[in-house]
């Protein structure tokens, strides 16, 4: 189609009609290249040159006649310019196209949360396994193909997630004292072969026309409950009003506040391929936890206990964690909305002082003989990486929280178990 443009807008009227055959010759302009061997010969950066200089040989060719060199700048410039056009057209119809498939099926799995969810998490793994740090971290993670269990599992259902699951949303809810979940799946899901290892271990029901199955976990005493929604989507539940949960996710009003509330959260974080939104009730549950749930608090942060932080962290009203791998990297972007611009302010303090004596913390003798030179080389690449800043949006006043994570980090975290310090009271 470019040749043709570039054809018709350049050729007279005479030499066109007594030139039988002139595309196809053109085509072959012995000025260049072969048009099968031009975009091979450019790096992908420069196709849209290999694309000037195609249109250039076919208008020469096609003319009869080469340009005097005082005409070849004016010519070439103008193939430039409608060859940068068109190539930054192609960009963004490729582009429109990408999101247009993608934003969609995340709108349509996140659709699915119930409103009091206390946290979410979504996970583009179609797009995460692109990424080099996403291979990297299969490579390092434990393979679960080496479970018996799991490679049963496989073979009876013909799922493997690795390979079939395509994206999922998650939300987490406390009912009294049992952690619910919902998940909405898609991906490739031979439904045949499910539905009969469900009914070989488990129960089939029937709710208003709709056929779901319950299959017992933990000796008997709890089940999960699973429905196709569609040829490629799943839904899987822990909570025994499953079916009235679906029910009211289809015929709910959509526009009620809290619904607004998590689609807003949603919206600002939609380029990532990985992300959760938390409220800040679940945070606070979570920092009121028994001594076990904040020993594993602890654990995570390498021994550190703050009751200034929890204070401050006990006070955000939201708090969203989104990761977007780039090249061998994950960059991970956290941000604390508060109410109070003091909170914000003081919280932001606290993050850059901790980051401060971590790094005085490394430099340190004994922590340098015992966690080795690799890690902490890896640890100091992670601080070098964080930044913290502040965004006023009006109503709300944000803690943003940036840092970088690579695979050498995450196979560094395992070999690094330093006795935990007495909690702080």
């Amino acid at each position: 189609m470019l040749y043709q443009l570039s054809y018709a807008s350049t050729l007279k009227p005479g030499k066109n009609t007594r030139m039988p055959g002139g595309i196809a010759s053109a085509v072959r302009a012995r000025r260049g290249p072969p048009l099968w061997k031009i975009p091979a010969a450019f790096p992908t950066g420069n196709l849209w040159l290999a694309t000037t200089q195609l249109l250039y040989n076919v208008t020469v060719h096609a003319m009869d006649e080469t340009p005097t060199s005082s005409e070849k700048p004016q010519i070439t410039s103008k193939f430039i310019a409608w060859a940068g056009v068109l190539a930054l057209a192609a960009l963004l119809f490729t582009c429109f196209l990408w999101f247009r498939s993608q934003v969609p099926t995340r709108n349509a799995l996140l659709s699915w949360m119930p409103e009091n969810a206390q946290a979410v998490l979504f996970l583009d793994f179609t797009e995460l396994r692109r990424s080099p740090f996403f291979a990297e971290l299969l490579a390092w993670a434990p393979k679960p193909e080496s479970d018996p269990e799991y490679r049963q599992f496989v073979r009876d259902t013909g799922f493997d997630y690795e390979k079939d699951l395509s994206s999922i949303a998650i939300a987490f809810e406390q009912q009294g004292g049992q952690q619910t979940f919902l998940a909405v799946a898609e991906g490739r899901f031979d439904e045949k072969k499910i539905k009969a290892y469900a009914a070989k271990n488990g129960e089939l029901k029937n709710f208003s026309g709709t056929e779901f199955f319950s299959i017992p976990t933990s000796g008997n005493t709890s089940h999960v409950f699973f429905t196709f929604l569609r040829t490629g989507r799943i839904a899987v539940s822990n909570r025994n009003d499953f079916e009235s949960l679906l029910q009211n996710a289809k015929t709910r009003n959509a526009k009620t506040p809290a619904l607004s509330e998590w689609q807003a959260k949603f919206e600002r974080v939609a380029g990532s391929p990985a992300f959760s939104v938390i409220r800040g009730d679940a945070l606070k549950d979570a920092l009121g936890a028994p001594d076990t749930s904040k020993d594993l608090a602890r654990r995570a942060t390498g021994g550190l206990s703050s009751p200034q932080l929890s204070s401050l962290l006990a006070q955000l009203q939201w708090i969203t964690i989104a990761g977007k791998p780039d090249h061998d990297k994950l960059r991970v972007v956290a941000d604390g909305e508060s109410l109070d611009d003091a909170n914000a302010k003081q919280l932001a303090d606290v993050l850059n002082g901790i980051v401060l004596l971590a790094r005085a913390g490394l430099g340190t003798v004994r922590n340098q003989q015992q966690i080795g030179a690799p890690t902490r080389q890896n640890y100091l690449a992670l601080l070098k990486s964080v930044e913290v800043s502040r965004i006023d949006r009006g109503e709300t006043k944000s803690v943003r929280l940036m840092f970088d994570v690579t695979p050498n980090l995450l196979k560094s975290a395992p070999s690094l178990s330093p006795p935990l310090p007495p909690a702080t009271r």
